[in-house]
């Protein structure tokens, strides 16, 4: 889909900024930073004690806090895709699921940018995992990049990655007065962690908040408080950008966004269409621009970046089918009468090898109000993967429950799948790993942790019925193929071409599950 921009700077807040001695019409810069693997409210801007964040909060602080941002859908790659071309990843083709291609027909914001005068750019991990360059594009879709400056973490789970030093070297080849949009996208926190990394940083294991849907284990709070180790590291960085832009004179012109691509490594959450598994931090400032100081609690999908970035420089998208996402301009300028939004919408399909086959997971989402629904289009599968699988030479079957590899490797996953007998355990590691049903809907004002399913009680028929509605006309609307067309399982035929290949128990192995 190749798309067409026109600037315009006729809208209320597309850049006219002061300069010299007369008003000279600029371009506002981009820096649009974003987290791997960080739920909401992982941030101290949310009252949340775990972690320490002077940088997100000064963003914050100075711009718009909101409360109920979400992505669209709970796995990098299609996440960071979505972002980038303002479509749902069922819209997007291979770039949709986990660590494909992404086929250069669908443009990205920052090359719409960079079409209009703007030097571009990424450090860290921009579009990923997957191959962009088998698509014929010829850099990430997040932009050219920056990943010369090295340093030496202070843990092993952090990547030595200078993101803050490459901001800087990416700012001092600009020409004069040439505006920038530059992605920083951290590893972190990402696991693997450093085991323990919380005991060298001298920190106490009661700070750590522990979700409902995890046992409040003193094995669960050091996996969180590892945790939020690496997401410090990521605010570290944050605040150095913060500062240099200070230092130069460009960070009020800036339009700073801060959030992450999906929610928290561990069972329950990431790979998961639930809340924490979709639900993330997002701080947006743009100096006077945007009123300091306040908090939004509406409804915004990560899928409204490129428009809201498009509409807040002033260019004209013209592609040729229209973006999903609804510029959040409206809410950050605080009209918020002139914001539609009231449902966000989310998916997955793969999200690693995980199944027999490689099959993927299919899932799709929508909040509305306190509600979610999610539906599972495959609820014969295993959601969190299988749960049996051969060791890596492919000869010897490994112990039951040693696989679920939809679930990243943790400290976390180990202790719910060794104590699964448990009677205190046991619900959790049902969360995490049993079948479902097709229809899951979660009132979560009373279950924000997303543990009971409602689905089935009657006193919830006519939201279940609503939520249905709306879910099936929005994928429709929007050409999803396991509601629309003849081919609804063409997600399983999307080549994986990064990451482990695994092999599993055929269906006839003699394998029983406990």
């Amino acid at each position: 889909m190749k798309n067409h921009i026109v600037y315009t700077a006729l809208l209320p807040w597309a850049g006219l900024y002061a300069c010299g001695g007369g008003e000279t019409e600029t371009k506002p810069n981009v820096l649009f930073v974003i987290a791997d693997d960080q739920s909401y409210p992982y941030a101290g801007a949310y009252g949340c004690r775990t972690v320490s964040t002077p940088g997100f909060d000064r963003v914050a602080r100075q711009g718009v806090l909101f409360t109920n941002a979400y992505v669209t859908s709970p796995g990098s790659s299609p996440s960071r895709a979505s972002i980038l071309t303002g479509l749902y990843p069922w819209q997007i083709e291979e770039a949709g699921t986990h660590a494909s291609s992404f086929p250069d027909e669908y443009t990205c914001f920052p090359d719409m940018l960079r079409e209009a005068g703007y030097r571009i750019g990424y450090t860290g991990k921009g579009w990923g995992p997957g191959d962009w360059q088998v698509s014929g594009r010829p850099y990430n879709p997040a932009g050219p990049e920056y990943n010369e400056c090295r340093l030496d973490p202070p843990y092993s789970g952090i990547s030595k990655i200078d993101y803050a030093a490459n901001f800087k070297k990416f700012l001092s080849g600009r020409d004069k007065g040439e505006p920038f949009c530059f992605w920083l996208g951290t590893h972190e926190p990402h696991r693997p962690f450093e085991n323990g990394s919380w005991v060298k940083e001298k920190r106490e294991l009661d700070r750590a908040e522990v979700p409902g849907f995890l046992p409040g284990s003193d094995t669960v709070r050091g996996d969180i408080s590892d945790y939020a180790v690496e997401i410090e590291w990521f605010d570290r960085h944050l605040a150095a950008c913060l500062d240099e832009l200070e230092r130069i004179g460009e960070l009020d012109r800036t339009i700073v966004i801060v959030t992450a691509d999906n929610g928290m490594s561990f069972p329950h959450a990431k790979a998961n269409c639930y809340d924490a598994g979709l639900h993330v931090p997002l701080a947006v400032r743009w100096g006077d621009r945007i009123r300091p100081g306040q908090v939004v609690d509406a409804l915004v999908s990560m899928v409204s970046v490129a428009p809201t970035l498009l509409d807040a420089v002033g260019i004209e998208y013209e592609g040729d089918y229209p973006l999903s996402g609804e510029s959040l301009m409206p809410l950050l300028s605080g009209q918020r009468e002139r914001y539609g939004t009231d449902a966000v919408y989310a998916g997955r399909e793969r999200h690693s090898c995980s199944r027999r086959d490689n099959l993927g997971y299919p899932m799709r989402s929508v909040r509305v109000g306190n509600y979610l629904l999610v539906r599972n289009f495959h609820s014969e599968r295993w959601p969190a993967g299988d749960p049996c699988a051969y060791d890596k030479n492919g000869t010897t079957l490994m112990p039951m429950h040693r696989a679920y590899y939809d679930i990243d490797a943790a400290p976390s996953k180990d202790y719910l799948i060794d104590r699964r007998d448990d009677p205190s355990v046991r619900p959790y590691f049902d969360a995490a790993v049993a079948k479902r049903p097709e229809y899951e809907l979660f009132d979560l004002k009373n279950d924000p942790d997303c543990m009971h399913n409602v689905a089935g009680d009657m006193t919830y028929a006519d939201v279940l019925e609503n939520l249905r509605g709306r879910l099936d006309a929005r994928l429709t609307e929007t050409g999803d193929p396991r509601v629309v067309g003849d081919d609804p399982e063409i997600w399983e035929r999307y080549p994986r071409l990064n990451g482990k290949m695994r092999l599993f128990p055929e269906e006839n192995e003699s394998v029983v599950v406990k």
